[in-house]
C-alpha cells in the first residue's frame, strides 16, 4: 500500500500534539509549585529482623495498621518515615509501597536509608563488661537496621546527588560534647548519628530540586550521670547548625568542609526533644528553631489534651507518651525561601484502646506542611 504525503504527516502530527499536551501539564520551570511534605515517626520498628515485613504482608499488627491509615489519610507528596526497620533489599519498604498502592496512594519512588543502629563496634561502649549488646553498637539496636528511615515520594529522588553525613565521627563535630567516660578507642570509632543524617534531593519539576535534610536523633534518656544520650541528642541537632553555617567537616576532616545546602531545602525528622518540656539539652534545638535561614511553621494539632505542669503549647505536641503526657518531638523546618500555606499535626480523632495484655507505647503523629516551591 502506498501512503499519500498527507497520510504520512498525520501520525507524526498526532505524536507531536500528544507530547505538547503532556508537556503542558508538567510544572513549568518558571511557575510556582505546591507540594505537601510530611514526617512521621511510626511504629514500624520491631524486636527482630524481618518482623516488619511479616506484619506488613499479613496485616496483623494493629499499631502498624493504624499508622498505615494515618499515611493514607495524609496523602503527602513526599513523606519521611522514621523508626522504620531497614533491610538490605528494602523488602519491607517495597511491601509498604504495595499496601499504600492498594489503597490508592501511589509513590513512584522510594528510598531506604541505612542507619547506624545495630552496627557492632566490638567495644564496651556502655561499660557493662560485654562487647556485643545493643548499647555497644554504633547506635542502639538489637539488630543492624532497627529503627531506620525511609522516604516515599511521588517525584523522582536524585540518588546521584545524595549527601550522606552518617559516618561522621562524633569527635569530629566542632565543639562536640563527648561524654566524660568515653575511652580513646571509642573516640576513634564512635559515629555521631543515630539513624543517620542525609541530604536527599527530590526533583519536583524540570530542573527544580527540593533538598530534604533528614535525621532521627537518639532519645536523651536511658543513660547515667555521664549523660551520654543527652549529649549525643544535642550534637545530632547541632550537626545541622554546622552544615548551615558551612563549618561541618567532611567525613575525612582533611578533605575540608561541606558546602551549605542550596535552597530550597527543608530540615525534617525526629529531634526526639521538646524545646520547653521534658528531658534533654535544648540549646542546639533552640538554635535550629531560631536560625535565620529557617522558618518554624509551628504545626498545630487539635490540642485535645492538657498536661499538668506543661509549659509549652499542647497544640504543638507531636507525641503522646506512655504516661499520657505530650511533647513536641518531630519537626518540619523549611528554608526561608519557601512559602508555607498551611501546617498541622495529624492527631487521630480517637486513640485506639489497648487490647488485653498489650503494653502501651509512645505514639507519634504525622507532621505535615503544604509548601509553595519556586
Amino acid at each position: 500500500m502506498i501512503l499519500t504525503r498527507s497520510a504520512r504527516i498525520v501520525p507524526a502530527l498526532n505524536i507531536f500534539l500528544t507530547l505538547a499536551i503532556c508537556l503542558a501539564f508538567l510544572p513549568s520551570a518558571a511557575a510556582a509549585f505546591d507540594l505537601t511534605l510530611a514526617t512521621f515517626t511510626t511504629r514500624f520498628s520491631h524486636s527482630g529482623p524481618g518482623l516488619l515485613l511479616q506484619h506488613l504482608q499479613k496485616a496483623d499488627d494493629p499499631q502498624v495498621e493504624q499508622d498505615i491509615a494515618s499515611i493514607v489519610a495524609m496523602k503527602a507528596d513526599v513523606l519521611l518515615l522514621t523508626n522504620f526497620d531497614y533491610d538490605y533489599d528494602n523488602l519491607a519498604l517495597g511491601a509498604l509501597q504495595l499496601r499504600l498502592k492498594d489503597q490508592g496512594l501511589v509513590y513512584a519512588d522510594t528510598l531506604g536509608l541505612r542507619p547506624n543502629t545495630g552496627i557492632p563496634t566490638w567495644l564496651d561502649l556502655n561499660h557493662d563488661g560485654a562487647l556485643s549488646g545493643p548499647r555497644d553498637a554504633q547506635a542502639y539496636g538489637r539488630f543492624a537496621g532497627q529503627a531506620g528511615m525511609a522516604i516515599l515520594s511521588r517525584y523522582p529522588i536524585d540518588r546521584a546527588h545524595i549527601r550522606d553525613f552518617t559516618a561522621l565521627l562524633w569527635k569530629d563535630l566542632p565543639d562536640a560534647s563527648l561524654p566524660p567516660d568515653m575511652t580513646p578507642d571509642a573516640r576513634l570509632l564512635q559515629r555521631l548519628s543515630n539513624a543517620g543524617h542525609y541530604e536527599v534531593p527530590v526533583i519536583y519539576a524540570p530542573a527544580k530540586t527540593l533538598r530534604l535534610l533528614v535525621w532521627s536523633a537518639t532519645p536523651p534518656l536511658f543513660d547515667g550521670p555521664e549523660d551520654r544520650n543527652g549529649r549525643r541528642n544535642a550534637d545530632e541537632t547541632a550537626l545541622w547548625l554546622h552544615l548551615l553555617n558551612g563549618t561541618l567537616p567532611k567525613i575525612a576532616p582533611e578533605m575540608g568542609l561541606y558546602d551549605p545546602p542550596e535552597a530550597p531545602f527543608v530540615i525534617l525528622g525526629q529531634a526526639n526533644l521538646d524545646p520547653v518540656d521534658g528531658s534533654g539539652r535544648t540549646q542546639s534545638l533552640r538554635g535550629l528553631l531560631d536560625n535565620p535561614l529557617l522558618q518554624d511553621p509551628a504545626p498545630r494539632g487539635p490540642a485535645s489534651h492538657s498536661d499538668a505542669g506543661q509549659r509549652g503549647d499542647p497544640a504543638l505536641d507531636t507525641a503522646a507518651l506512655k504516661s499520657g503526657a505530650g511533647l513536641r518531638l518531630d519537626y518540619l523546618l523549611p528554608s526561608r525561601t519557601l512559602a508555607v500555606q498551611t501546617a498541622s499535626v495529624l492527631w487521630p480523632m480517637q486513640m485506639r484502646p489497648l487490647a488485653d495484655g498489650e503494653v502501651a507505647s509512645t505514639q507519634h503523629f504525622p507532621v505535615w506542611a503544604r509548601l509553595t516551591l519556586p
